[in-house]
């Protein structure tokens, strides 16, 4: 264990690029990661002392370094510790998880490992707040933690859960510089049905986005527990939900706002709203050991275009070039647009501006692997779906929750595209684009047209799905 004299020593060291091949290291390209792992530092508590005393292991169970290990074993290349907080946690991280973040950094130098916490959000659900890699990142966590997190305080200040303070919060992030990157966690996990919102809501996370959209830039597409419907042996828990969605299912593994065609994330794209999804573990405690998780990498991967450099990865996720999948079903993407004009974009979160109508083709290129993924299976991609939608300005209504012009535009399946070994190409011949508009894509190993709302006991290898985030289509004038 580093003393904390040692800290700040030991802590220079970590911000240059520790790759063998620093021309690789400088290269763009698709590097997987999870932005939400728990350790031991997601602690229990004894409530029979006053404050309550941390319980090292009592909620997830993992040290730091195993679970960077794990994610440098399932083929990620960045990770992000997010420990929940509580009474005094801010304290707990900086005395003593974050000397044994260091410690994993230098254990596993290629792996690119941020400091962060799963932030008790005031008035809110969970969500990731992550520091980019700066000489003073465990105080300026231990700043907004201490200062923001609703249940940082003891005795326990119900003034701290209000939406207000979460304002407050975004509005300290967005100051910094660098400043962090939030991500909202499982945001329908108490919602009871399409449309009926537990602790996040739309205009909640509209209002995220408003105060701070450098920092508040999207949510969890595909949460993590995914393993909740394993039992230790691998045979189907009947009883429980993929996700731990118990009230209302995910659709593919998907949250609804994500999943529902037309619906929340939809609506936020309509306004122009560079708000993307990500893809996460939620690691607490593996499902061969009784828990309900994968490992980071294990089923869900968040893959971003990026040189392997810590701050150059976090502002490419903040830019929203991002693909998410589960169960590895493709590994590589390319998704170009370009227009006769000859404007053209080559990632997603990307802008097309146009100065003119123009003809528009869209290009795509996908690796399906032609490997076993970490569940013994070896996939194969069934069919990808080209959907578009127009940009029509921000709702009157911040709860909007729904988009009427969005729609599938294409479907392709394995008799309509180019297939060379493990890659598959797609092109499509857009038209005419005259208005502001976005596209992203899905694909799926099922037969389903629209993700269907997932049984409980399905099991998670069986239903697999890609979602690129989108495109954005403007016209702009001379």
């Amino acid at each position: 264990m580093l003393t904390c004299l040692a800290i700040a020593a030991f802590a220079l060291d970590m911000y240059q690029d520790t790759s063998a091949d620093p021309e690789e290291a400088s290269l763009s390209r698709w590097r997987a990661g999870d932005h939400h792992v728990h350790s031991e530092y997601s602690v229990g508590w004894d409530d029979t002392t006053a404050p309550p005393t941390p319980i090292l292991a009592g909620d997830a169970i993992y040290p730091i370094r195993q679970n960077v290990a794990q994610a440098q074993a399932h083929g990620l290349e960045w990770m992000v510790s997010t420990d929940h907080g509580g009474p005094n946690h801010a304290r707990l991280n900086l005395d003593d998880a974050y000397p044994d973040l260091l410690e994993a950094r230098h254990q596993y130098p290629g792996m690119i490992v941020f400091y962060g916490m799963e932030f008790d959000t005031p008035g809110a659900d969970h969500s990731a707040l992550i520091l980019p890699h700066t000489h003073d990142e465990a105080h300026r966590l231990y700043a907004l933690e201490q200062t923001y997190a609703k249940r940082e305080a003891w005795p326990r200040d119900p003034d701290r859960d209000t939406p207000d303070r979460m304002i407050d919060a975004l509005e300290a992030m967005r100051d910094m510089s660098p400043p962090p990157v939030l991500i909202a966690h499982h945001p329908s996990r108490s919602a009871t049905g399409v449309g009926e919102w537990g602790r996040d809501d739309p205009a909640e996370l509209r209002a995220w986005n408003d105060t701070a959209p450098n920092v508040a830039v999207g949510m969890e597409g595909s949460p993590g527990h995914q393993a909740a419907t394993l039992t230790p042996f691998g045979a189907p828990n009947l009883t429980a939900a993929r996700a731990s969605y118990r009230r209302h299912p995910t659709y593919g593994g998907y949250d609804q706002m994500t999943a529902q065609l037309g619906g929340f994330w939809d609506s936020m794209l309509a306004e122009g709203r560079r708000w993307w999804i990500t893809a996460s573990s939620d690691s607490h405690k593996h499902w061969r050991e009784g828990g309900a998780d994968f490992w980071p990498g294990e089923y869900s991967k968040t893959w971003v275009h990026a040189p392997a450099d810590a701050n150059a990865l976090l502002d490419a996720v903040r830019a929203g070039h991002v693909f998410v999948t589960t169960g590895d079903l493709i590994d590589e993407l390319a998704l170009e647009l370009e227009a006769d004009s000859g404007a053209r974009t080559e990632l997603p979160g990307q802008t097309l501006r146009l100065d003119r109508p123009a003809h528009v083709t869209l290009r795509l290129e996908v690796r399906d692997p032609d490997t076993e993924n970490f569940g013994g299976r070896n996939p194969r991609l069934n069919r990808i779906d080209v959907i578009r939608g127009d940009v029509t300005g921000h709702h009157h209504d911040p709860d909007t929750a729904r988009h009427a012009h969005v729609e599938v535009i294409a479907r392709f399946g394995p008799a309509d595209w180019e297939q060379e070994g493990e890659l598959i190409r797609i092109e499509l011949d857009m038209g005419l684009i005259r208005r502001d508009g976005y596209i992203r894509l899905r694909g799926t190993n099922t037969n389903e047209l629209e993700p269907a709302a997932d049984p409980l006991g399905e099991n998670p290898w069986d239903d697999l799905w890609f979602y690129t985030n989108p495109v954005f289509v403007e016209m702009v004038e001379d």
